[in-house]
């Protein structure tokens, strides 16, 4: 127990039952006031166009942001993968776009049906 801890303990433990009472709805207080609120996270993907005109990297971060209830690292991998046909194997924008799209999209039906 760190000192503060039992100074705390002390002044708990000198103070009359209704101050103790006084005293868990304030920390219950401070307690909430301090928790950021989780953000609500949609339960269906966010109407976001695809642009005429898009690179890989755009196609990514709207994707993303189109299907918030994704888990990132879960398709980090194949994200990646991907991205690395474009890049060094010269893959085109346009497919790997429609790929990436497809992964998103069968990502949000398994995320869907485990929830």
């Amino acid at each position: 127990m760190t000192a503060d801890e039992r100074r705390l303990l002390r002044l708990y433990r000198a103070l009359t039952p209704s101050r103790r009472e006084g005293l868990h709805d304030y920390g219950e207080f401070l307690l909430a006031r301090g928790l950021p609120e989780a953000p609500e996270v949609p339960s269906e993907p966010l109407d976001i166009p695809r642009p005429a005109q898009e690179n890989v990297v755009k196609a990514i971060k709207r994707l993303r942001t189109t299907y918030p209830m994704i888990d990132r690292a879960k398709i980090l991998h194949e994200t990646s993968a991907l991205m690395t046909q474009h890049l060094v194997q010269g893959k085109p924008a346009q497919e790997v776009i429609d790929e990436l799209e497809s992964l998103f999209r069968r990502h949000f039906e398994s995320w869907q049906t485990a929830g």
